[in-house]
């Protein structure tokens, strides 16, 4: 009964898709909604993304260094370690969980807020498209998320250069060289594929939460848990995937 449940509702989530790129409505509106989910969506997450990255880079140059207790074992290792860990799998998936939380549950609360106040009603009575008109807007935005993904490679990496040159666990050259040894380009457009990939589901996933929710203010709180919870799942799901599909 529970796989017919989860299958109805995968089922209509492809159809909310199809149906967000039916009747567009005007360019003149569009652009204006577009312009401000930009600035809500990914400028305002841009504090939250530079502050931890910065700190997880560091602590993890920090975390390298102390493990590498061996005299033998040579101190760019720690430069080398912390750009694998920042550009495989801290920068894009990290950070796409921590803004499942914080993008996520704001698109969730604003659009289930909107279901209960009947002003979805009021769009689709006055012959919108309510589904173009609130998740397009949010996709498009999100679009520029990979942005935000290369800011956060960027800090992480300095937080780990910080940490090591000024925490006295190497010099600056032994850093940068391990940075620089045996980098593998494909690795940054992996990061990328799998950060666009994941814009589009912290863009549809809460949406549809939102979008399909019932009942009063108590339950916006509840489909904004939902949503984050399968946000995060699909997410850590995807990036199984496209590693084995991409890396291996």
């Amino acid at each position: 009964m529970m796989l017919v449940r989860y299958l109805s509702q995968m089922g209509k989530y492809f159809l909310m898709i199809k149906e967000i790129f039916n009747k567009p409505t005007k360019w003149s509106v569009m652009k204006g909604l577009i312009l401000k989910e930009i600035d809500d969506l990914i400028i305002g997450s841009l504090g939250i993304v530079m502050f931890i990255s910065f700190f997880v880079g560091g602590v993890v140059a920090i975390q390298t260094a102390l493990n590498l207790t061996n005299p033998l074992i040579p101190k760019y290792l720690i430069g080398f370690a912390t750009r694998q860990s920042i550009i495989l799998e801290f920068a894009p998936t990290f950070i796409s969980i921590i803004m499942a939380g914080k993008v996520g549950s704001f698109i969730t609360s604003s659009i289930g807020t909107m279901r209960v106040t009947e002003q979805i009603d009021a769009l689709e009575v006055m012959g919108v498209n309510s589904l173009n008109y609130l998740v397009f807007p949010k996709l498009i935005a999100l679009l520029l998320y990979p942005f935000a993904i290369g800011i956060a490679m960027f800090l992480g990496i300095l937080g780990g250069f910080v940490a090591s040159v000024y925490g006295g666990f190497g010099n600056s050259t032994d850093f940068v060289s391990g940075i620089q040894m045996e980098f593998i380009p494909f690795h940054i457009t992996y990061a990328f594929i799998k950060t666009f990939i994941f814009a589009l589901l912290l863009a549809t996933i809460p949406s549809f939460h939102g979008y399909y929710m019932k009942g009063g203010a108590l339950e916006v709180g509840k489909a904004s848990t939902v949503s984050f919870v399968w946000t995060s799942v699909t997410i850590i799901l995807v990036n199984y995937i496209l590693t084995q599909l991409l890396l291996t």
